[in-house]
């Protein structure tokens, strides 16, 4: 077996590796049981996919898949970053409307005053 047959072995297993475990993340995004976890694994999917954009550049030997993953992990970033303050309002909204409080004109609780409400909850000792 020369190197260049043990590295096709070698990339050829790590990419059937890495999408077995997408699987499993793609089940905990869709099975839960928290928000929290979906969140979680669709960033892990990003990342997953990131490793798998990388190995095949090394395995097909294109630079270009180096900026494709590039491109696709700033994308993943801000979508796990949306998808956290969307989460955060939401939560904001449910709290507000639990503790019998009105909610601001607007219609939902947006991050921002999630981001102030606990900003000075941490300022005045109340935090966590």
């Amino acid at each position: 077996m020369t190197v260049s047959q043990a590295s096709e072995y070698l990339f050829g297993g790590a990419v059937i590796v890495l999408v077995l475990v997408m699987f499993a993340c793609l089940i905990r995004a869709m099975r839960g049981p928290e928000i929290a976890d979906r969140i979680v694994s669709v960033n892990m999917l990003g990342t997953l996919t990131i490793m798998i954009i990388c190995i095949l550049s090394l395995w097909l030997g294109e630079s270009y898949l180096l900026d494709v993953a590039l491109i696709y992990a700033m994308i993943s970033f801000l979508a796990v970053v949306v998808l956290t303050r969307v989460y955060l309002g939401v939560h904001r909204e449910h709290q507000l409307k639990k503790s019998g409080q009105t909610i601001p004109s607007g219609g939902s609780a947006s991050a921002e005053t999630v981001t102030a409400s606990s900003d000075a909850e941490v300022s005045e000792g109340g935090g966590k």
